[in-house]
């Protein structure tokens, strides 16, 4: 059975009307701001629509022990959020006895996501570390994140070349990453938390700029959803991939 997704999308939109007014395969606006936090070896403040989130990138002449003697770096992430990132105060997880199964997860994937596209073998052994830190959360924040950290951390290795601690890029490629899902039978691109917070399947997808997959995070709430809904879903997250890795690109290039 083929599947059209422009049929598909004119028999949805008609009876679904996102609160933003956009179209069911628009991305909120995007801005990245490289190099807003000046001490550290690269940066950038990453905004999709009201979700906001710093992502620094710091090399440290150390690596873990496991890595010792190996000629081997490593690269980890750290993710937080700040109090007020939300409607209401969340307090700090230092406070609660350390992150949540949640920071931990989140901390994970945007590690797992730049070690993909990061040749560890060209930065010695030293260690990058990727902070992310979300001052305004309104949906998306690990997936902008992911995107935000890459550019923190091409930024970085830009800066490292200069400097000639590393004699060329680690990096293999881009990464990017961009939310979908199925809210009231349509499928949307990059959900903000009124639409993500009522999703009946909500998905993260984690993409290189070659078009291969580091990660897909789908979950249904309630009923399944069909391999056809799956491809209208992974259809509309490229469509937002190719425009994200448009806005890392500029980000990178027009403040070496």
């Amino acid at each position: 059975m083929s599947f059209n997704p422009q049929a598909e999308k004119d028999k949805t939109e008609s009876v679904f009307t996102r609160t933003d007014g956009r179209r069911a395969d628009e991305l909120r606006a995007v801005k990245i701001t490289p190099g807003f936090m000046p001490y550290a070896e690269g940066s950038a403040l990453i905004e999709m629509g009201a979700t906001r989130v710093i992502c620094t990138a710091t090399l440290e002449d150390r690596v873990p022990p496991f890595r010792r003697n190996t000629g081997l770096g490593w690269l980890t992430a750290e993710y937080a959020m700040l109090p007020r990132a939300t409607q209401q105060r969340t307090q700090r997880e230092t406070g609660r006895g350390g992150p949540s199964g949640r920071t931990h997860e989140i901390q994970r994937l945007i590690g797992r996501s730049l070690r993909a596209i990061v040749d560890l073998t060209l930065i010695g052994e030293r260690t990058i570390t990727l902070d992310c830190d979300v001052l305004q959360a309104d949906g998306g924040t690990r997936t902008a994140a992911i995107t935000g950290a890459y550019v923190a951390c091409a930024r970085a290795c830009q800066k490292l070349m200069r400097n000639r601690i590393i004699a060329r890029t680690p990096l293999k490629g881009a990464v990017a990453a961009v939310s979908v899902g199925i809210v009231a039978g349509t499928p949307l691109l990059d959900l903000k938390y009124d639409e993500d917070s009522r999703a009946e399947v909500d998905m993260n997808v984690v993409c290189t700029g070659e078009g291969h997959f580091i990660e897909l995070q789908g979950t249904a709430e309630g009923e399944p959803f069909s391999r056809t809904e799956m491809d209208a879903l992974l259809a509309l997250a490229g469509t937002g991939l190719e425009q994200l890795f448009a806005a890392q690109r500029a980000a990178i290039e027009g403040q070496g």
